[in-house]
This record gives structure tokens, sequence and C-alpha cells, in this order.
């Protein structure tokens, strides 16, 4: 079935199209509301909750732009919407007082694996900001705008997302070089 059929099915509240949308796209849609939730329950509990607004909402897509597309940004703001429930309150920092922090990764002894589990152990906040900027490309306005925050906060909450990951990158880095000596 087409994809544009499917959409058209779906709009139609037909449950066999809303199944084969939901098989098509739920992977990937899962391992984007994994990014920005807490654990892996709450990550089921976003993207159920992203296809019911994708379901509720179907008809709103128009065409522009590409419908995975869509269906992402429905997944990071349902993700992003239980964050900022969750956490209420948010601290006001000064952006003059924010060190840029580079982190380098030796390929050789760095794995994806290593760096997406020290990314997911990042605190909630850091690790929201950090993955809208670095991840998925998205402006300090931009990431302001979405889990309501002040730029300088967003820019002030990466370096020290940064921070955290080029500590325990040098602690890795230094025990697998002190293991193979």
């Amino acid at each position: 079935m087409s994809l544009d059929k499917l959409i058209q099915n779906c709009i139609n509240k037909d449950v066999q199209a809303q199944s084969q949308l939901y098989k098509q796209y739920a992977s990937k849609l899962f391992s984007l509301c994994l990014k920005y939730s807490k654990n892996y329950a709450q990550a089921e509990d976003n993207l159920h909750d992203a296809f019911i607004t994708i379901f509720n909402k179907i008809e709103q897509y128009n065409n522009k732009g590409s419908f995975e597309g869509w269906l992402k940004r429905i997944a990071i703001n349902t993700s992003l919407q239980r964050y900022r429930q969750d956490v209420g309150v948010y601290d006001i920092v000064n952006e003059d007082h924010i060190e840029d922090v580079s982190v380098v990764i030796n390929d050789d002894n760095v794995s994806i694996d290593f760096l997406l589990k020290i990314i997911q152990e990042l605190p909630d906040r850091y690790r929201l900001i950090f993955n809208l900027y670095v991840l998925d490309g998205y402006s300090h306005v931009e990431i302001s705008e979405l889990i309501q925050i002040s730029t300088g906060t967003s820019k002030s909450n990466l370096a020290r997302a940064r921070k955290i990951l080029k500590e325990k990158i040098e602690t890795y880095n230094a025990s697998s070089n002190s293991q193979s000596i």
C-alpha cells in the first residue's frame, strides 16, 4: 500500500492501516522517544502517547515535508511535554559564565554503545538538551521555545553535559590505556 493510501486509510480510522503505520514506524520513533525519556518504560509511554496524537491529528499532515519528519516531531514533542510536566521549574543561568567544552573521541577506544550509555546516564535536563542540540540539530533558540527555558540555560546545560561526557570519556580512555600497557 502506498504511503498516501496508508495515510488516507488512517484518516478514515481504518484499524488495519493504523496497525501497519505503527509497525512501519514504531521502532524509529521508539529510539527517538528513548533519547528524551528517563528510562525504557517512560519511552514506551511516550511512544504510546505519540501514536495516539498521530492517529488523532493525521488529517493535519499536509504533505509539506516528509511524513516521517512529521511523525518524529510529534514523538519529540510528546516526550518534551512529559519532561516539562515532570520537571516544572527551571533555573535562569547567566550566559557570560558558560565555558565551551570540546569532547575529543578516540574512535579506537570508544564504542557507540559506550557513548549511548553515557549520554543516557546524563541528568535528564542535560541529556535532553544535548540530544536536541547535538544529535537532532536544534538551535538554542528552538530548544528554549520547546522546553520553555532561556537560551542561556540551554547553552549552560549543553556545556555541563559536554563536561560530564568529556570526564567520562577521559576516565574510560585512561582505564583503557592502563589495561593495554
